[in-house]
């Protein structure tokens, strides 16, 4: 006990038997350190430091650590966590990481820099202030909990560059939710401050504030509710840029970028090269440089080039550069003369760069230029053979798509908002799902909706979200997402726990029927598609009642939550769900079935007919048998006087066409995607037009599910797809095989057609039952 004493009173740690820290449940021992002297709630980029020893290497040193708004976290010079995972403030993550493999015997050196974007900061990000956390995992490393000792610094280097703010001129039109961008100037920079020989002797004490505590703990001194991270850490892995489309000012060597290969701007020249990586991506630019003092280096980012930005803004080809004009946010680097590497602290979007450089009196090198890809790191696991490239190219986009819409969350788009909407969510889980069987990121995205519900049980259109944003239908939507997670994840608990939820949205929502069954008018935005006659998004309908799509989602949600209710639990209550979808269903046919045209119409005065509502009626069952559902979808794809599903809504559209048994047509059916790759998009767009906004929105990536679950025919027939059903569509094809991964392993499939029928193999994991058709 006396050596313990010792140690701990010389600043060293020790290696006696280590006693685990609860960290889950009891308050911590480490306090929140903020940096001495700064506003707590405006933008600033910080470094904390603290220094230890160790009289010889440890076989484990965990750490808990957190930031706010964002952190890195280096020992030795080394990063070793990034974060934290997006939350809220009610649910603040904590990363856990085991950095004994950069420990050494002696000094060491923990180095955070830490960054906060008020009042730019992106929609997704919460703040209570700018601060710091770090908590040894064991007794015998408490010298390094944040408190005192640990010792900080303001850099100067960094200022933001809002967005749209002053770059209004320079960027693409649209709605943008992201944070700023960066001006950096490398000559105020702490160049080394993670290193353990930097001088850190003129940083203040950084200012020691409350204890830290987790989210359970009663009387909590801080108001972040500390929650573990529930996701792994993202994957970083190096790329090289493709290659170089234009240069003004300079002529790089030809391998420049696809290797390294160093080039020099002569003093006092503006140079301007285009740089294509060949696809979209998400990653971390890393800009190598030497020398040119002064020189000022511009990097911007953009999915694609444009033929016209007004009246509407069109992009065309994405291959295609020539005649068109650069449009893209950015970062600005000044030089310092000496021999640098700038990256950025958050990761950025793009295909194309524009890197223009301005050099003064000296001459600059430009020593490399890579990125670093950064996403959640999915493994595949499913695989198809169709015989058909143009399939499987189909599902490399769409793979693309959904990973770039992945990192900490799901998120629409990774260029503009980086939000994570229920609608968008809901179909990026499904993909998920069937490309890869990992449902954390999943699980976190109902979660982290579930959280952001109102006292009368509304979500948030998207969470986490600081701009309160009310979709209600989304809520129904995030409904669907649970009972799909019940369906296709053996995880019933998890399901279990977010009955309180469903049930407070179905609550709210059934407060808003009226006495003839129907749903009266709602507040905020009813948002169901992009529909170009369609204002906002909302299918025209009576001031005092909601349009039959969304009546028609509440009639899903009810059934869903029924299933729920009657599996997990109370019977109760799921008697009077299916009482009450069962006065929705018959009021819905009553006033919006048009007998004449054999549709269901918008509105009450049936003038308004869109695709929307039909597809949802087939999917809740209101045409009477299966043949009447038949009928129905083959009006409704070929009648131009219907509003046509997006490429988002036809997630729900091939759903209908499989359940009116019209699935072999779904490989006829691909125009959509087809289009977007005739425009030379490396990704899914947000909508199939000529003038989208996003060119990368994973709502699109329904094809990923689709070729498994429809044509190869593989889906879940019992909750926690405990049973496999095989109902093959391939259409055209003679022949499909395929693997789809399950809870338990994989399902592989093989399916050949033979006259009328099928012939089928399905080899499923031990105790899986398949159910397939009949063999041919």
């Amino acid at each position: 006990m006396l050596r313990r004493e010792f140690l701990l009173q010389a600043g060293a740690t020790g290696l006696l038997a280590a006693a685990d820290v609860d960290v889950a449940t009891s308050a911590w021992k480490a306090r929140w350190v903020f940096p001495a002297g700064a506003s707590p709630n405006a933008y600033g980029v910080y470094h904390f430091r603290r220094s230890f020893s160790l009289d010889r290497k440890p076989a484990a040193l965990k750490l808990h650590v957190s930031g706010d708004s964002r952190y890195e976290l280096f020992l030795n010079g080394v990063r070793i966590s990034r974060g934290p995972a997006r939350g809220d403030l009610n649910h603040w993550r904590y990363e856990t990481v085991d950095a004994a493999v950069h420990a050494v015997q002696g000094k060491n050196v923990l180095a955070a820099v830490v960054w906060n974007e008020t009042p730019y900061s992106a929609v997704c990000q919460w703040s209570n202030r700018t601060a710091f956390l770090l908590q040894a995992g064991d007794t015998d490393f408490e010298t390094v909990n944040t408190g005192k000792g640990w010792v900080c610094a303001a850099n100067p280097a960094y200022a933001p560059i809002p967005l749209p703010g002053n770059q209004r001129g320079d960027i693409a039109p649209g709605y943008y939710a992201i944070g700023p961008m960066e001006r950096f100037d490398a000559g105020k920079h702490l160049w080394g401050w993670e290193r353990p020989e930097f001088d850190d002797s003129a940083w203040q004490p950084a200012e020691v504030g409350p204890n830290a505590s987790p989210r359970d703990q009663t009387d909590a001194p801080s108001r972040w509710m500390l929650v573990a991270r529930n996701i792994p850490p993202m994957e970083d892995t190096p790329a090289r840029l493709a290659r170089v489309r234009k240069a003004d000012g300079i002529q790089p060597p030809p391998a420049f970028p696809a290797q390294k290969a160093a080039f020099t701007i002569p003093a006092n020249t503006k140079a301007t090269l285009l740089i294509d990586q060949d696809h979209l991506t998400t990653a971390f630019l890393e800009l190598e440089v030497n020398g040119g003092r002064g020189a000022q280096i511009q990097v911007r980012y953009a999915e694609a080039l444009f033929q016209q930005l007004r009246p509407r803004a069109v992009k065309g080809n994405r291959d295609e550069v020539d005649g068109k004009e650069f449009r893209g946010y950015g970062d600005i680097y000044t030089a310092d003369g000496q021999h640098r590497v700038y990256r950025p602290l958050y990761w950025r979007t793009w295909r194309y760069i524009q890197l223009t450089v301005e050099t003064k009196s000296e001459p600059l090198v430009i020593e490399d230029l890579r990125g670093v890809f950064t996403s959640y790191p999915f493994t595949v696991k499913a695989k198809l053979d169709t015989g058909v490239p143009f399939h499987q190219k189909m599902l490399d986009i769409g793979w693309r798509t959904a990973r770039l819409c992945a990192h900490e969350t799901y998120m629409d788009c990774p260029y503009y908002e980086q939000l994570q909407y229920v609608g968008d969510t809901r179909i990026q889980a499904m993909v998920t799902l069937y490309m890869t069987g990992d449902p954390r990121l999943v699980r976190n995205a109902i979660e982290l909706i579930d959280s952001s519900r109102t006292a009368e049980g509304a979500t948030l259109s998207r969470a986490p979200s600081v701009l309160q944003q009310y979709i209600p239908p989304f809520s129904l939507w995030w409904v669907g997402m649970v009972h799909d997670y019940w369906w296709y994840v053996d995880d019933p608990a998890f399901a279990r726990r977010m009955l309180n939820g469903v049930r407070a949205v179905l609550g709210w929502y059934t407060s808003f029927l009226r006495s003839d069954g129907l749903l009266g008018a709602m507040p905020w935005w009813n948002y169901v598609d992009w529909v170009a006659t369609w204002r906002g998004g909302r299918p025209p309908s009576e001031p005092d009642v909601m349009p039959a799509t969304i009546q028609l989602q509440l009639l899903l949600a009810l059934r869903w939550a029924e299933e729920l209710e009657a599996a997990l639990g109370s019977r109760a209550l799921a008697g009077q769900y299916k009482e009450t979808a069962g006065r929705l269903h018959a009021a819905i046919q009553a006033k919006f079935h048009d007998a004449q045209r054999g549709l269901y119409s918008e509105d009450l005065a049936h003038k308004l007919f869109s695709q929307h509502a039909n597809v949802l009626a087939v999917l809740a069952d209101l045409p009477a048998t299966p043949a009447a559902a038949r009928e129905l979808m083959l009006k409704v794809e070929p009648d131009q006087s219907l509003s046509k599903c997006s490429v988002y809504f036809r997630y729900y559209l091939d759903r209908a066409m499989v359940k009116a048994g019209l699935g072999d047509r779904y490989l006829d059916r691909l125009g959509t995607w087809e289009f977007m790759v005739k425009e030379g998009l490396t990704t899914w767009a947000e909508t199939d037009s000529g003038a989208t906004r996003s060119d990368c929105h994973a709502w699109g990536s329904s094809p990923n599910i689709e070729f498994f679950r429809t044509v190869l025919g593989v889906d879940s027939a019992a909750p926690g797809f405990s049973k496999v059903r095989l109902a093959p569509n391939l259409g055209k094809l003679t022949k499909a095989s395929g693997v789809v991964p399950h809870p338990k392993g994989l399902i592989e499939v093989t399916v050949e057609r033979a006259g009328s029928g099928y012939r089928w193999t399905a080899k499923a994991p031990a105790g899986v039952q398949v159910i397939g058709p009949p063999q041919a």
